[in-house]
């Protein structure tokens, strides 16, 4: 893990890594980016709910790392508030680089404030109990995608992606070669040539462009 550059997945972003994954470990969901224009990437730190509950949540304070994305998930998605402002006050402190949570936030503009990268499935007022023990650093599933711990989520506007710890840095090699394969195109695209015959698509639109 020391070997991988965390601020250059973040730079990459979302789109660009998962492409480069091969499209694997979408996060398939509609999230709110609680911090607009907010980047990150880091392991996850991954924690499992009792349904409506975010006991586990306060029991991940005391474990998340420096750096460490939480992955916060309950066994059915539901817009219950498992994170307010006064949890994320505690993430911050702790040193935690983000929360990514499969259920609701409250407090959403004092966590704007704060400034704590979030993304989160719904903003919902609704209150959580503090009743279940659930599971922390455990697999986890969200929006199609199965985190495991010290897997590495990358966060941007687009959503959240996650890459297999194991394929770590041939997935980030394979992005910044795509990025520089990108640069060029841009280039040529400025320059005026088509997408069209960069990729060689005529033939399959045959009869719905104009005749040269």
């Amino acid at each position: 893990m020391n070997t991988i550059d965390l601020n250059e997945f973040a730079r990459l972003g979302v789109a660009t890594v998962y492409e480069a994954s091969g499209r694997a470990g979408l996060v398939d969901l509609p999230l709110h980016q609680i911090t607009p224009g907010s980047r990150v990437a880091g392991p996850a730190c991954t924690v499992r709910c009792g349904q409506g509950d975010n006991l586990m949540v306060h029991a991940a304070m005391a474990a998340v790392q420096p750096g460490e994305v939480l992955v916060v998930t309950m066994p059915e998605p539901a817009p219950v508030a498992l994170v307010g402002e006064l949890l994320a006050t505690q993430a911050i402190a702790q040193g935690a680089a983000a929360m990514l949570i499969d259920a609701a936030v409250r407090d959403a503009e004092e966590l704007r404030a704060l400034g704590l990268p979030i993304w989160a499935r719904f903003i919902r007022v609704r209150g959580a109990t503090r009743t279940a023990v659930g599971e922390k650093n455990t697999p986890v599933a969200m929006g199609g995608a199965t985190i495991h711990p010290g897997d590495i989520i990358v966060l941007d506007t687009d959503g959240a992606v996650v890459v297999d710890a194991e394929r770590a840095a041939e997935v980030l090699a394979e992005a910044q070669t795509r990025e520089t394969r990108e640069a060029g195109n841009r280039c040529k695209f400025q320059a005026g040539q088509l997408s069209i015959d960069l990729y060689n698509l005529r033939q399959q639109v045959a009869g719905h462009l104009p005749e040269s």
